[in-house]
């Protein structure tokens, strides 16, 4: 079910993106050749965003597609790395806490008070919050999963799938 909604969400995310790109593409075109524009551009820009920044934390959190830094854990042993990969991983599960306690404040803030953007539209303030308090909780859930079967790895006497690169395992 999870691998479901992050292939959902990474599906969004991508049109978001390329709502992004048209939405941009003709805005510009319309105040150059019409003198012209598409009301509230700014607010559907920002919130097409971050639909497109948050929704696929969960995919690249699955696909172990996050940033990572070895200058110094290439060195340990593979056992040291792996606990470290699981280490920054509970560090990011305690870092995700406040941005899904303050989306989940903002959404219900914004719902219950029926805010609204200022402009020609008078979008909604309340599903952009709602994506980002989604994208950020099923991000947390995955990681949570992916901590719980990395120590269960670990444990049995495994190795981490997709850890850190070990220099023997490069040649």
């Amino acid at each position: 079910m999870l691998t479901r909604i992050e292939k959902l969400f990474l599906d969004l995310a991508a049109i978001a993106v390329v709502g992004l790109g048209a939405l941009i593409t003709i805005s510009v075109c319309l105040r150059v050749f019409a003198n012209s524009g598409i009301p509230d551009t700014v607010v559907m820009v920002r919130e097409l965003m971050v639909a497109a920044i948050v929704l696929p934390l969960a995919a690249v959190v699955t696909a172990r597609a996050n940033i990572v830094v070895e200058v110094l854990t290439q060195h340990f042993p593979r056992r040291a790395q792996d606990w470290l990969v699981v280490f920054g991983s509970i560090v990011g599960l305690f870092a995700l806490l406040p941005l899904m306690w303050a989306g989940w404040h903002e959404l219900a803030g914004n719902w219950s008070s029926g805010s609204f953007f200022f402009g020609q539209l008078s979008l909604p303030k309340w599903p952009g919050r709602a994506l980002f308090f989604l994208g950020v909780a099923v991000c947390w859930v995955r990681l949570a999963i992916t901590v719980w079967r990395d120590i269960a790895t670990i444990r049995a006497g495994g190795h981490i799938d997709g850890g850190p690169a070990h220099v023997e395992d490069e040649a």
